[in-house]
């Protein structure tokens, strides 16, 4: 994965992951000028740059180009994050830290993605507080979802 994108690149490339479409420079451009002045040849260079770094893919359409994501947001952010829990010299640490740093809902997400990736189908282990709902008297309480 690319080193971490620029401040322009990364704007740029929010609105092309957001559209989840082809986009022209002109598009990206409109969108960008509601929030600064900016060049379209300012803008047409960071696509170009991200052309070349292989973050999106370009097809010609008459006289200009349409861009697409090559990867999704989702990717990039993993990547940056493997990325630099790969570099610590200390990885147990640096999750300890970092999970330190999330709010509630990020951990009880995170809790969440590690119970997808831990499923072995449907004989998998129920986690524990899946377990504790479905102990929960008929009638007495929320009923487990399946599959949460």
């Amino acid at each position: 994965m690319p080193r971490q994108l620029g401040e322009l690149e990364d704007a740029v490339m929010t609105r092309v992951w957001q559209w989840n479409r082809p986009v022209t420079v002109r598009e990206v451009l409109e969108d960008l000028q509601q929030e600064r002045s900016i060049a379209y040849t300012t803008v047409m260079t960071v696509m170009d740059n991200l052309h070349q770094k292989g973050w999106v893919r370009r097809e010609v359409d008459g006289r200009a180009y349409r861009y697409t994501a090559v990867s999704t947001r989702a990717a990039y952010a993993a990547a940056l994050m493997n990325d630099a829990w790969a570099k610590s010299d200390n990885p147990a640490a640096a999750l300890v830290a970092f999970f330190g740093m999330m709010s509630p809902e990020q951990r009880e997400s995170l809790q969440d993605a590690v119970r997808m990736v831990q499923r072995d189908g449907p004989e998998r282990e129920v986690p524990e507080r899946e377990a504790a709902r479905e102990r929960r008297p008929e009638g007495g309480g929320a009923e487990a979802v399946p599959g949460r």
